[in-house]
Parts: structure tokens; sequence; C-alpha cells
């Protein structure tokens, strides 16, 4: 098994904005349908009904509205632009989910470089900004860090250090673990966090510089697994730490977590994007 590696040619990239005043509308014109026909179908009572599941990375509040409800089961269908349309249209109620449905498809999905960082960007900025406003919103923190990560792999990760991104992101992280401590998808992001800057600046420079270390990397990925060990998107976290943190010393054991996350019964459309990257690696 060799781990995939996403190259990017962005000969120009400019740091992150501050954010401020009014985020945008998401522009969702020429988004990429998902090549699945097979995916779990949700309406808004199978969605109200599962939710416990669906959001176990997670603690996202259930919809409060029916409109809201709709927007979710868009979401996890794996129809992202309509999850986004109905989303922004219930103003502030949606922003969470149109944030998130955001990242998703451009981390996933997305085919074009250039719209890929632009909506990592915007999205950075929203949730920053509603960040900004309350900060102790969970949802804002998070998706926050998720595309300022994205972005940062997207960019290469030693500039977007230099940018100062990389403690934006571990703040924000840190601070969901400490108001949510059963946060697991987190605490697989800050892991992967504390991994991929040692492997890019080494564990010594990593430390003094960044307050990284791999033995923080383990304890998150295994606190993370004990709150949600069916999550494939920890799994497959875990294991690529695993092999950057050590090598191929731990790569029967870091296959292993790969074949776990394949052989996962994908709850929605995310969870089968998950599976079939894992899948992927396992073929590499």
């Amino acid at each position: 098994m060799q781990e995939r590696t996403i190259t990017m040619q962005v000969p120009q990239t400019s740091p992150l904005p501050p954010a401020g005043g009014a985020p945008a509308a998401v522009e969702t014109h020429g988004w990429v349908a998902l090549p699945f026909t097979d995916l779990p179908h949700f309406d808004p009572e199978s969605v109200r009904a599962r939710w416990a599941r669906l959001h176990a990375g997670q603690a996202v509040p259930p919809p409060a509205s029916d409109a809201l409800a709709r927007a979710w089961a868009s979401y996890h269908n794996g129809d992202f632009a309509r999850a986004v349309a109905e989303a922004q249209a219930l103003g502030d109620a949606g922003q969470g989910l149109v944030d998130q449905a955001t990242a998703i498809y451009a981390n996933y999905v997305e085919p074009r470089e250039s719209v890929r960082l632009a909506l990592f960007r915007q999205v950075a900025e929203r949730a920053g900004a509603r960040a900004a406003a309350a900060p102790d919103d969970c949802q804002a923190l998070y998706w926050q860090a998720y595309a300022l990560g994205r972005y940062a792999q997207a960019v290469s990760v030693a500039r977007a250090l230099a940018q100062g991104l990389g403690s934006k992101l571990k703040e924000a992280l840190e601070r969901i673990i400490a108001l949510q401590p059963r946060h697991a998808d987190a605490h697989f992001a800050l892991g992967a966090f504390h991994a991929e800057v040692i492997d890019k600046v080494g564990p010594l420079v990593g430390r003094m510089t960044y307050g990284v270390r791999a033995d923080t990397a383990r304890a998150l990925f295994a606190r993370g697994l004990e709150l949600h060990p069916d999550s494939p998107t920890g799994l497959i976290e875990h294991a690529r730490a695993l092999l950057v943190l050590e090598g191929d010393e731990r790569l029967a054991e870091a296959t292993r977590l790969y074949e776990r996350a394949a052989a996962l019964e994908p709850q929605d459309a995310r969870e089968r994007l998950d599976v079939e990257l894992a899948r992927a690696g396992l073929s590499d």
C-alpha cells in the first residue's frame, strides 16, 4: 500500500485575508455530481432518526426546523450543491451546514484546483468570522480549522506555517477539544496536524516552534477512535500519520487501518467517499 498524495500547481498563492465583513454567498454553479447511484437515501424524518450515528464525530445539534432537516438530508444524500442552496436560504441557522457541505465538496469532489482553493478560502473566512463573533461555536471553529488544513496541504504545509495558518488551525482544534472533549473529529484533525508538521519540519523544530509531538499525535488518534471507532476518516488519517511518523515499520498496522476503513458500511455520502478513498489506498 502506498499513501496517495495530491500534487497541485499553485504558482501564485497569497495568505488568507483576515475575516471581516459579510461573507459572500457560495456559488455552486458548475459543481460536479457524485458518480454513485447506490447511496443511502435520506429525508427529514430519517435524518432525525439517524442523527446520532450520522454525527458521531462531532456533536452538531439536531435540526430545529423541517427546512433545515431537508437541507441536511440533501447533504447526507451527497447533493452538496442543493444542501448549500437550501441552507443559505435559512440565513444564520444554515451557515454551519453551508460551510460543511462546501468544505466536503471541495475536499472530495471538485476537480479544478483553483476552485478547490477558492472554496477552502471561502469556508475559512466564513467560519472564521462566525468563530470570531461566537468563540464557543465549535462547528464554526471546526470548519475553519478543516478548511485551513486542506488549504495548507494544497499550497504546501511549510508555506502555510510561514503564513501563520498552522497556529490558527491548532488553536481552533485545541479550543474545540477543551469545549467538547468528546469531539472525535477534532481529535483526528489535531492528530493529523501534529504528524504533518513533524513530517515537514522535523520533530525538534516542530516541538520547539509549533508545539507538536509524535506522542501527542498518537494519543489524539487513540482517543478519537475510542470516541468513534467506526470513523473511516479517523482510520485513514491514523494510518497516514503512522506512515508519516514511523515509516515502513508501521506499514502493516497502517494497512490494517485502511482495511478496516474499506470494510465499513457507509452511513451516508461523505462516508462513502472515505470508504472509496480507503479502497483506492489499498490498491495503490
